[in-house]
């Protein structure tokens, strides 16, 4: 099989994107007509609540993979495809300067590149290829008779743990954690960042900020077009 490659992981929404591509799909699915309008009811609270800094945004990201899981049955891959592609060209730019120089950067010494996130894997295959990424692994939504979504999410238990997914990647891809790195923005990224030799934490969440500090982590913050350094 050759030598084993360094690789690095990557999350993605928040950390590479500048928001949730699953945030972003909702509504484009909204707009086209494949949700009903009544969808974005069910995320409004929560959205208004993170906004004016009353409640967490993890809660309205729930309210919008509850809405997106609700709603994605029945509708035809065809037309999804189709909205994907949409908001890919619209969108693909939206990037954080760090990250986005970073997969670069990894991609020209030779790393091979791993995505890693909660959304729907027909809308991370897109945005990725565009970075350049080797392997993306995320909610991979069934598709039953007719090429229709039938609602049911295949093998969840898996890619709700980070630390599985590296570990078969490895296995499978051959694969060191020899020089290895993975970024998150989140404590639910914790266990990817524990896996690996070279742990970044991005933008973290207050959770993620506080296990950093204990832990001696990398903490990397963007804001507008400044790059800084924490610890």
């Amino acid at each position: 099989m050759g030598n084993p490659r360094k690789f690095a992981a990557f999350d993605v929404d928040g950390t590479i994107f500048r928001s949730s591509l699953l945030i972003e799909l909702v509504e484009e699915l909204v707009e086209a007509g494949l949700f009903p309008p009544t969808a974005r009811i069910d995320y409004r609270s929560p959205f208004q609540r993170w906004l004016d800094r009353e409640d967490s945004y993890e809660k309205y990201i729930d309210a919008i993979v509850e809405t997106f899981n609700k709603n994605i049955k029945g509708v035809y891959y065809g037309d999804f495809v189709e909205v994907v592609k949409k908001l890919i060209d619209e969108k693909k730019n939206r990037t954080y300067v760090y990250t986005r120089e970073l997969v670069r950067n990894l991609k020209k010494r030779g790393y091979f590149l791993l995505a890693i996130s909660g959304s729907p894997k027909g809308v991370l295959d897109s945005f990725c290829r565009e970075l350049g990424f080797d392997k993306v692994y995320g909610r991979f939504y069934e598709l039953g008779p007719g090429d229709r979504f039938t609602g049911q999410i295949v093998d969840e238990h898996f890619i709700a743990n980070k630390t599985n997914v590296i570990h078969r990647a490895i296995a499978k891809e051959n694969l060191t954690k020899d020089g290895s790195i993975a970024v998150g923005d989140t404590d639910d990224d914790i266990s990817m960042l524990e896996a690996v030799a070279k742990p970044i934490c991005f933008n973290p969440n207050k959770k993620l900020y506080r296990y950093a500090k204990i832990n001696q982590w990398p903490i990397i913050v963007e804001r507008k077009d400044v790059i800084y350094r924490i610890n």
